[in-house]
């Protein structure tokens, strides 16, 4: 059977739960970067702040959502997806309401909290913790298709947000994302009026990691095997983050113009979204462990390209790479927490590990603009990216060893 008719009839069959999850990922994005970074300008204009200004406060409000979600993670060990799953999305939607009606700018910190921490964090939180619970053998296609919500809202929101600003003050916007939130309440509930796995056979149901046991995340912490994928998680959030970020600046030291630079993105999205689909395919036919130690080797290439970069045509050789790495992002990493750690903690073992990506994703764009400020420059930093990249790849290969020597006792 071809993978496309493999991934048909696993859609077809398991319909509700996926796009409980895809629905999940596709709300989070009101919480993320590429969202919030599109009302930038207005934000600044709005309250009088700086480019630096701006990003302080966003570094400030994003990681203290970090730590809120090393505590909060472990709901989704405790509710139903029905019940946390509605709640997260009804917060998000009050917390595009503080956007649009916020009137100050000491206030910021704590709209961008709530934002990165009911968007970015919990409802992204929700989601990978759903497919990698309930789906055991089809792991790795359940957390590729969730990932195609989040993946569909970077494709067309920007556009669409762009071109409504053009129509509507950006505060009316933020009240729509709002209302949307409130819309999809009801549609979750709806696919979920009865979930894959019963609380009341969870315990049965549930997959043991490492030595065949149910780690804590107070086991995981202690284990080297957590720490030793930690700065794959961080890197990737960080630096991926940082590029995004300071995108304007990047394409004003090219001399390119942003519209050029914008233009080339969609063939990232595009590579990103094939990479999901093959990663999740591979996942469940050799094991997410084996393919650990290459999906952070395209994202080593694509910011030595970007550093080079005399043209355009590299840069976007160097956004494919990009996407071709985001696949394993979004699937690798999710299954490997559940085959080490098991999954009857996995609400909370992630909810460190979602930590740690919300972290990066907080310091990333922070400490590059602080570089830019002290003198180094933004092409010089890609080098470094693509060390830490390579640094954390060759890392990797311990958990891997520890993962092959426990399957041959």
């Amino acid at each position: 059977m071809s993978t496309d008719t493999c991934y048909f009839k696993f859609i077809r069959n398991n319909a509700p739960f996926l796009a409980t999850g895809a629905l999940l990922s596709f709300l989070s994005s009101f919480g993320q970067t590429f969202f919030i970074s599109i009302f930038g300008g207005e934000i600044r204009a709005s309250y009088g702040l700086t480019n630096g200004e701006w990003g302080v406060i966003y570094m400030i409000g994003t990681g203290a959502s970090a730590v809120a979600m090393v505590f909060a993670g472990g709901l989704a060990d405790r509710f139903r997806v029905r019940q946390l799953g509605i709640a997260v999305v009804l917060l998000l939607g009050c917390s595009c309401l503080l956007m649009a009606f916020n009137p100050i700018a000491a206030a910021l910190p704590i709209v961008v909290f709530f934002l990165r921490f009911f968007g970015q964090g919990m409802t992204t939180h929700v989601s990978a913790v759903a497919m990698s619970r309930w789906f055991i053998a089809t792991r790795g296609r359940a957390l590729a298709i969730a990932a195609m919500g989040f993946m569909l809202a970077e494709a067309t929101m920007p556009l669409i947000m762009v071109w409504l600003k053009s129509f509507v003050d950006w505060q009316i916007i933020w009240i729509g994302g709002a209302l949307f939130c409130a819309a999809m309440a009801p549609v979750l509930f709806r696919l979920l009026r009865l979930e894959r796995t019963p609380q009341s056979v969870a315990d049965q149901e549930m997959s043991t990691g490492l030595g065949g046991k149910h780690w804590t995340r107070a086991d995981a912490l202690k284990n080297p095997v957590f720490w030793a994928m930690a700065p794959a998680v961080m890197s990737f959030s960080g630096f991926g983050t940082a590029f995004w970020f300071h995108q304007v600046h990047f394409a004003e030291i090219k001399g390119w113009s942003h519209l050029a630079l914008v233009s080339v993105f969609p063939l990232g999205t595009i590579t990103l979204f094939l990479s999901t689909l093959a990663y999740g395919w591979l996942v469940d036919r050799l094991g997410a462990v084996r393919l650990l130690p290459i999906y952070l080797l395209p994202y080593v290439v694509a910011f030595i390209l970007h550093w080079y970069a005399p043209t355009l045509v590299w840069t976007a050789t160097a956004v494919v790479l990009m996407g071709m790495a985001g696949g394993g992002q979004n699937t690798l990493l999710n299954a490997c927490w559940a085959e080490f750690f098991g999954t009857k903690h996995l609400g909370s073992i992630k909810s460190a590990t979602t930590a740690l990506m919300v972290l990066g994703s907080a310091l990333g764009p922070g400490v590059s603009g602080w570089l830019i400020d002290s003198g180094v420059g933004f092409e010089t930093q890609m080098l470094g990216f693509a060390a830490a990249f390579g640094f954390a790849a060759l890392l990797l290969l311990y958990p891997v060893g520890v993962y092959q020597r426990a399957r041959r006792k």
